[in-house]
């Protein structure tokens, strides 16, 4: 006959999981792989690891953040500097395996050329850089979807049980803001339309694969550039480091996106 001790304790456990208070896995006994580019691996938030070389993997990028506060039973810490869907497929993947159970990814950016993009809008005229961002938008949608869709087959392939996050890129202008000098408001407006564009389609892509999309849209709101308070660099030395978020920018923008995806 059972106790009314452990009477008591089924109970509460089942009403624990109704309520949400109790989950079935935790954190700790996941085998996580982190993928992607520079936004992933942390180029801007500094502490590079030595052996990544010029990969730049950051012991302050969100990967290494959240394994820090979680301890999972393993953890492969990938993601490289300048990587595109093609890249992560060819020289990442390698780190996944049937046993993995958390991935997250982050990859499109460097495919539509974000650094030249980036490069035209600051050097050249506002014509030249509304023109060269249109066809960013045009490659975001017409041969990304399949570069994506490619990417995301083959990370299923290789761990099929996997919860997979995809994650987008931040807006990088708060417009009518605090700068009074760089690019017009116009070359501003474009670069965040075509971000919004290319998380849209991050975000099919990820939901048609399965996988969970996890926005830092609103994490980065109010910490754009000409916020007063951004969390991203704009141009600045070295150069690598410009557009790309902060330490603080990983640890109050990425790290709570990827948290609330796990």
């Amino acid at each position: 006959m059972r106790s009314l001790g452990a009477t008591l304790a089924t109970l509460l456990m089942g009403a624990a999981t109704v309520l949400g208070l109790a989950r079935p896995a935790t954190a700790a006994g996941h085998d996580y792989v982190a993928l992607g580019d520079s936004y992933s691996s942390g180029v801007g938030a500094g502490s590079y690891t030595s052996e990544s070389g010029d990969c730049k993997r950051s012991t302050k990028a969100y990967p290494q953040l959240w394994k820090n506060a979680n301890a999972p039973s393993s953890f492969r810490f990938v993601a490289c500097s300048g990587a595109t869907t093609t890249s992560v497929a060819g020289s990442q993947l390698g780190a996944l395996s049937s046993s993995t159970t958390l991935v997250s990814v982050t990859a499109g950016g460097n495919d539509i050329g974000f650094a030249d993009v980036m490069q035209a809008c600051v050097l050249q005229s506002q014509a030249t850089c509304v023109s060269r961002v249109d066809t960013a938008v045009s490659q975001m949608q017409n041969s990304l979807p399949g570069r994506l869709d490619s990417l995301y087959s083959a990370i299923r392939s290789r761990s099929p049980q996997a919860h997979v996050v995809v994650l987008g890129y931040p807006r990088f202008y708060k417009l009518s803001g605090s700068c009074i000098a760089g690019l017009t408001e116009t070359e501003r407006s474009a670069i965040n339309r075509a971000g919004d564009v290319l998380n849209g389609v991050i975000a099919k892509r990820a939901a048609d694969a399965g996988f969970t999309y996890s926005s830092v849209v609103d994490e980065f709101t109010g910490h754009e550039l000409c916020s007063g308070a951004a969390w991203l660099h704009s141009v600045t030395i070295p150069i690598g480091n410009s557009y790309h978020p902060k330490a603080a920018g990983q640890s109050g923008g990425y790290l709570p996106a990827f948290r609330s995806a796990v």
